[in-house]
């Protein structure tokens, strides 16, 4: 199978996954939140993935999330999905992401277990199967992978990336030079993401070795903000992004770093206090107290407080 071109580029938005008093699924607040995503200017969708909470998704509720961001997104954006888990449910998934029309699919590591790295390889492979819908790699948690392995994903065609959430430079400096070393136009056109939470803390730093692509999670609930550091990275404005880092995006992860989980959480509260439609998280994830939420409400207003001076420069 040819490759085919992969139309992957601006900001890519992850749209959390909504849920009712009764934590059933909120369709409706779904639409809302994928319309939000698209006025906003995101460059494509990633749903039921890390911060839609796909590890709390029934398979069904996967097929519906993708079902209505594709009809609301009708065709304005890529609309690209999660799977992953076990290796049965992650061929399941990647094969009904096909079948429901997904522009794409994030492959989520692994569930409970760590295989070595051919046992690796061989889980995207089993994954994929003869389907043919394009595939990012995440690499994290159980799915760490060394740069001749990911150099060996280049052999499945519709694998189309990798995206790192396991937060080393070293090793995605290798990974990204191994790939690109090979002098071919599979690896030339290889897609690599900064999949790491709150990615803008360290976008620079992966913007220097080549993976300039990312997803921010900020545009759950402050889009103005998300866009302006995206454009800033994009243009080289080092003052710009020093000053959202230092002003906003420090603070928020400082926030982020005091509960597991808040990575999902704590964007669920911040859309909340925008008003928007989301509820709250499925256990094991926990709400922030009202302390937090008190301070994340302040992070939100000081971000908004920096980009003002930003724009009025």
């Amino acid at each position: 199978m040819a490759q085919t071109e992969i139309a992957l580029d601006g900001l890519l938005a992850f749209p959390l996954t909504p849920f009712a008093d009764d934590l059933e699924v909120d369709l409706d607040g779904f639409a809302e939140n994928v319309e939000g995503h698209i006025a906003a200017g995101a460059g494509a969708l990633f749903v039921a993935c890390g911060t839609g909470e796909f590890s709390s998704l029934s398979a069904d509720e996967v097929a519906a999330a993708l079902a209505k961001a594709r009809e609301v997104a009708a065709g304005r954006v890529p609309v690209w999905v999660g799977a992953g888990g076990g290796a049965a449910n992650a061929r399941a998934g990647v094969a009904a992401a096909q079948a429901g029309g997904a522009d794409g699919v994030l492959l989520l590591p692994p569930y409970l277990v760590k295989g070595p790295q051919a046992g690796l390889a061989e889980y995207v492979r089993f994954a994929v199967g003869d389907s043919t819908v394009p595939v990012v790699v995440y690499h994290r948690g159980t799915g760490v992978f060394s740069a001749p392995t990911a150099a060996k994903l280049l052999d499945i065609p519709s694998v189309a990336g990798i995206k790192d959430g396991y937060g080393d430079v070293d090793t995605m400096t290798r990974i990204v030079t191994t790939i690109r070393a090979l002098g071919t136009r599979r690896s030339e056109e290889f897609l690599f993401f900064n999949g790491l939470p709150t990615a803008e803390v360290s976008a620079k730093a992966y913007a220097a070795i080549g993976v300039a692509r990312y997803s921010s999670a900020v545009h759950c609930f402050a889009p103005e903000i998300a866009h302006r550091f995206h454009r800033a990275l994009g243009e080289g404005d080092e003052a710009a992004m020093d000053a959202l880092l230092a002003g906003f995006y420090v603070p928020l992860v400082a926030l982020r770093d005091e509960t597991p989980g808040f990575a999902v959480s704590l964007v669920k509260a911040a859309a909340r206090l925008r008003g928007d439609k989301v509820g709250t998280v499925r256990p094991p994830l926990v709400e922030p107290t009202a302390e937090q939420i008190d301070r994340l409400g302040t992070i939100v207003e000081d971000g908004f407080a920096v980009l003002k001076r930003i724009e009025a420069r």
